[in-house]
C-alpha cells in the first residue's frame, strides 16, 4: 500500500473491537521503531513509551480506577468498568509520555507536537500491519506518575490501546474537502 492510501486508511479501532490474537514482539518492535523517526525540533526526541502487557495491564487499570475514584471523591462502578475494560480488551497498552528538555527549549507545544507525530507514525505502522489502535487522553492519565515513577519533566499524554481485529473498518470521511480549508497566496 502506498503512503497516501495508508494515511487515508488509518482509523481509530477501539478496544471493544479487538480479538484475542496476540500482537507479536517483532510487530510491536517495528511499530515502536517508527516512532523514533518522528520530526522534532533541536533533536530532543521527547517521546517516551511505557508498554503495558499481561498482568501489568490489570494492575495499571485498577490503580487508575482507584486513583480516579479517590480524586472524584465518589467511587463509580460504571467509571471503574469503563477504565478497566479498555485495558482488559487490549493486547497491549502504551502510555504515551513526553520528556521535557531540562533547558525548557524548544517550547512545550513543539515537544507535544513531536510526540503526536511519533504516535502518528506508530498508528500508520499499525494500519499497515492490520493492528487496531486508539489514542485516548483521559483526565486520569495525569495519575500515572506514582505507578511508573516518571522522571522529572516527564508527563503522560495518554494511552495508545492496541489489538488485532476482525473484519473491515468503515470508510473514512471528512466534513469538507481540503480545498475548503486551504488558501493560496502568490
Amino acid at each position: 500500500m502506498d503512503i497516501f492510501e495508508l494515511i487515508e486508511k488509518r482509523r481509530s479501532v477501539f478496544p471493544k473491537q479487538y480479538n484475542d490474537e496476540p500482537i507479536l514482539k517483532d510487530e510491536l518492535d517495528k511499530i515502536l521503531a517508527t516512532a523514533n523517526w518522528a520530526p522534532n525540533h533541536k533533536k530532543t526526541e521527547p517521546w517516551r513509551f511505557k508498554v503495558i502487557q499481561g498482568d501489568s495491564k490489570l494492575k495499571l487499570a485498577n490503580f487508575l480506577a482507584d486513583k480516579n475514584a479517590e480524586l472524584e471523591g465518589k467511587p463509580s462502578s460504571f467509571k471503574r468498568k469503563k477504565i478497566v475494560s479498555k485495558f482488559e480488551e487490549s493486547h497491549s497498552v502504551i502510555a504515551i509520555c513526553m520528556q521535557r528538555s531540562p533547558k525548557g527549549k524548544p517550547p512545550e507545544w513543539e515537544e507535544v507536537s513531536a510526540v503526536a507525530m511519533a504516535v502518528q507514525n506508530m498508528w500508520l505502522a499499525c494500519t499497515e500491519l492490520n493492528i487496531g489502535a486508539y489514542w485516548s487522553s483521559p483526565s486520569y492519565k495525569d495519575l500515572v506518575s506514582d505507578f511508573f515513577n516518571l522522571n522529572e519533566g516527564e508527563s503522560c499524554l495518554g494511552f495508545f490501546y492496541m489489538g488485532k481485529y476482525n473484519g473491515e473498518l468503515e470508510e473514512g470521511e471528512r466534513k469538507s474537502s481540503i480545498e475548503a480549508k486551504v488558501e493560496y497566496y502568490s
